[in-house]
């Protein structure tokens, strides 16, 4: 009994250290295997940095589109004749505003309206049914002119002062007084005029204007009247 003692003591110890070996042999590639894994899952600095560039780029915002007005008239003037009735026919425009008055001593239609991009489009004053279309360009305005259901064609080329728009208000005997005057001096230096004045509903001879001096005053029924020229008025009637 006492000889197998130590027999059994380094059997023992020899199966511990085997088994302690193998634990040993085991527990290392496993170690090395979930190394392995964090470095593949880590992403590279080379990379980080390529996907940020990428996230830059894609969230860098686009130019918005620029948006151009469209171009106005700053001033100008024109007048002539409408064709088929002999009436004339002036406008005026002021920054992209426009006025324009249509008489043939008898009956008379102001407009109102604008300009843009060399078009224009007008509408009367006493009737929205009043309209004034034409194009601008060439040193002339073209197009058509309706008044009470009649519609006529037109071609007025520019003109300076002393020709174009004139318009008169005052109190004539109680009532309200309005006229409207067209002045065209020709290049011939000839000059010519035509109008209408209204006090209420009725109807007046409208007074001839200086055709040098047409903002020089008149008289109408006693009534001292100071006719203006367009730049006096057409705020007024926008």
């Amino acid at each position: 009994m006492s000889r197998l003692g130590p027999v059994i003591t380094l059997a023992a110890g020899a199966v511990l250290a085997v088994g302690l070996g193998v634990a040993s042999i085991t527990a290392t590639p496993a170690a090395e295997n979930a190394a392995a894994d964090n470095v593949a899952s880590s992403p590279s600095a080379d990379e980080g940095a390529q996907e940020g560039t990428g996230a830059d780029a894609s969230a860098a915002p686009s130019p918005s589109p620029t948006r151009t007005e469209p171009k106005k008239i700053a001033k100008a003037d024109y007048g002539g004749r409408v064709k088929g009735n002999g009436a004339l026919i002036a406008i005026s425009i002021r920054n992209g505003k426009a006025v324009a008055y249509f008489c043939d001593g008898r009956s008379e239609a102001w407009f109102k309206g604008t300009e843009s991009s060399g078009e224009l489009q007008l509408s009367g004053l006493a009737s929205a049914k009043s309209k004034v279309t034409a194009e601008l360009g060439g040193g002339r305005a073209k197009g058509w002119v309706s008044v009470a259901g009649k519609r006529w064609n037109f071609t007025a080329p520019t003109v300076v002062k002393p020709s174009g728009l004139y318009r008169a208000t005052a109190i004539v005997r109680g009532a309200k007084f309005r006229a409207g005057w067209i002045v065209i001096k020709d290049a011939n230096g000839r000059s010519y005029q035509v109008g209408a004045a209204f006090a209420g509903e009725e109807q007046y001879d409208v007074p001839q204007l200086d055709s040098e001096q047409p903002t020089a005053p008149v008289t109408v029924e006693d009534t001292t009247v100071y006719p203006k020229d367009v730049d006096g008025f057409i705020e007024e009637m926008q």
